[in-house]
């Protein structure tokens, strides 16, 4: 920006004249530290902008002017994304403490319209099997809070409050956020009973492929799974893969072939006899965990919210549960 060259002003942002008077000639443009936060938390320039609203040719001049102002190179683009240098990751811990702070000041002084909504992450197949036909108990034990629920695979950036709660699928607890047992899972194939009466009975595990397999996004969760049970002669893995457990799941209720599936994922389906499960040994391939921030643990809404999630799994039927102790 030359000398000479008026203040600019974007669809998100206020005036950015880096020079100013008073106390502003120490602060760098505002709407440039926005738009510098939205593209770490997201890690995308598109995203980013997607997630404020504005073009990408916008976001991308507020990113220029912050640099500018602050003569250094604060991301830089790799194979993964966007990612800030040392120098951004460092005012991007400044920023998001800032940010922070506004939001419980802002907290404070509205009492009565924010934290009245929460955000969960769940893993797809939980999501649309279990979560999503319970969301009017969910709501009922939340009166007056908007639930948002995004289903993916994805991990959220608690830290900076991108989720309040997620759901992961895991075989440990992750190490970077405060967790709890969900549910301690067994995986097992389910069939529609139409496929099995066509097809007649099931003689030992290693007859399960004749059936069909319906895979995930990868054959590798039944090539696990069949290792688990103790099968070691190779196995024609053949099947469609629909990505999502819940589209697997979907396809088996259509009676398409033989899916995997937790307690959870099939526990409404066995209930009203569109699933049965196809005897086979237990295996277990991951757990259920909540994980949230550190900081957000002693947030009521989160502690709501986690002691629904905890007394719903106890009262889903379905399956054989294996105790929770580890």
């Amino acid at each position: 920006m030359r000398d000479d060259d008026p203040p600019v002003r974007d669809t998100f942002g206020d005036a950015l004249d880096p020079g100013g008077g008073g106390a502003r000639n120490r602060l760098p443009p505002l709407a440039g530290l926005r738009a510098f936060e939205a593209v770490v938390r997201a890690g995308s320039m598109r995203r980013a902008a997607a997630d404020l609203g504005v073009g990408h040719g916008v976001l991308s001049r507020q990113i220029r002017r912050l640099e500018d102002w602050f003569r250094v190179r604060l991301l830089e683009s790799g194979p993964r994304g966007v990612r800030p240098t040392e120098e951004g990751r460092r005012l991007a811990s400044a920023v998001a403490a800032a940010f922070d702070l506004i939001a419980d000041a802002t907290a404070d002084l509205r009492p009565g319209r924010d934290r009245r909504s929460i955000r969960l992450w769940c893993v797809p197949g939980l999501a649309a099997r279990w979560l999503t036909p319970r969301l009017a108990d969910l709501q009922a034990a939340l009166p007056g809070v908007e639930i948002v629920i995004r289903a993916t695979t994805d991990r959220p950036d608690l830290a900076h409050h991108e989720a309040d709660v997620e759901i992961r699928f895991a075989l440990e607890p992750p190490g970077d956020a405060a967790s709890a047992l969900l549910e301690r899972s067994r995986l097992f194939p389910v069939a529609a009973p139409s496929l099995l009466a066509r097809a007649g009975p099931i003689a030992a595990v290693a007859d399960i492929p004749r059936l069909g397999l319906l895979h995930e996004d990868s054959r590798e969760q039944w090539r696990r799974w069949f290792a688990a049970v103790g099968v070691t002669t190779p196995l024609a893995l053949d099947g469609p893969r629909l990505w999502y457990a819940s589209s697997a799941l979907d396809a088996a209720v259509a009676g398409q072939g033989v899916a995997l599936a937790t307690r959870l994922q099939a526990a409404d389906d066995l209930r009203e006899g569109r699933l049965v499960e196809v005897p086979a040994g237990e295996v277990h391939l991951g757990d259920y965990w909540i994980v949230g921030a550190p900081a957000r643990g002693n947030d009521p809404l989160v502690a709501r919210l986690r002691a629904w999630l905890a007394a719903a799994v106890a009262a889903t039927p379905g399956g054989a549960e294996v105790p929770r102790s580890r």
